[in-house]
């Protein structure tokens, strides 16, 4: 069953168009990856889904419900969170209230969620009295993730989560992304590492210039000569 349906949706930044009906879908359970270079309309897709734009033309449909006509504090009551790029911490403030913030929309937190949330990022822990501006990129990563779970998502949507890490975080940040969604957790991750990307993804779509151009399995797609040339540096020869 689908959880995210987007149905032939068009955005605009002016006169210019950034996504040229698009049409994908995401179902319940599913890791699903959105590709592409710089200016392909990846997040701007991401965005849209999560209420922060509206599309000009086009519907989104999700659990059945149509939410492209919603705002985005809306779409969190319904189980949509959004991890935007640049991670987006609240510097001044500590771990532990960053979290608290997470989940707003509770009377007070679930400490089931925050001890779940802790199990995957042990060094939150560590830094919970710390502010948030102080620590690393990858610690405001996994702060910036961990505060989206708060929230309980029934879809997590991730926009370029390895940016400027070293490998060795991406490679975790990868490994506890999967074991969100072993979790229960639905997640639409946009991602530049479209090897890690691939590897983790049930299935994925290529985009270029607000159009998908290539979809398939994530095995299919780290297979395909076009991707492996475009977005994985290797040299492909007749």
């Amino acid at each position: 069953m689908s959880l995210l349906e987007v149905d032939n949706i068009e955005v605009r930044y002016g006169a210019i168009r950034a996504l040229k009906g698009m049409s994908f879908h995401v179902d319940e359970g599913e890791v699903v990856a959105l590709l592409g270079a710089n200016g392909a309309g990846k997040t701007t897709t991401q965005k849209t889904v999560s209420g922060m734009m509206r599309p000009t033309l086009g519907e989104i449909r999700y659990d059945g419900i149509r939410i492209d006509g919603l705002p985005a504090h809306e779409l969190i009551h319904l189980g949509i969170c959004h991890v935007p790029e640049g991670r987006r911490v609240f510097p001044m403030m500590t771990v532990h209230e960053n979290l608290e913030m997470g989940a707003y929309r509770f009377k007070k937190p679930d400490q089931k969620v925050l001890k779940r949330v802790f199990e995957l990022f042990p060094r939150l822990e560590e830094r919970i009295s710390q502010h948030a501006g102080t620590l690393s990129g990858g610690e405001q990563q996994m702060l910036a993730i961990g505060r989206a779970l708060m929230g309980k998502p029934k879809l997590l949507l991730l926009d370029e989560p390895s940016m400027g890490l070293a490998p060795l975080i991406v490679a975790q940040i990868f490994e506890i992304v999967k074991e969100i969604n072993a979790d229960g957790v639905t997640v639409l991750i946009v991602e530049q590492n479209a090897a890690q990307a691939l590897a983790l993804a049930d299935r994925g779509y290529v985009l270029e210039t607000g159009e998908i151009v290539l979809d398939g399995t994530g095995a299919e797609l780290l297979s395909d000569d076009r991707v492996r040339a475009a977005y994985l540096g290797e040299e492909i020869h007749a």
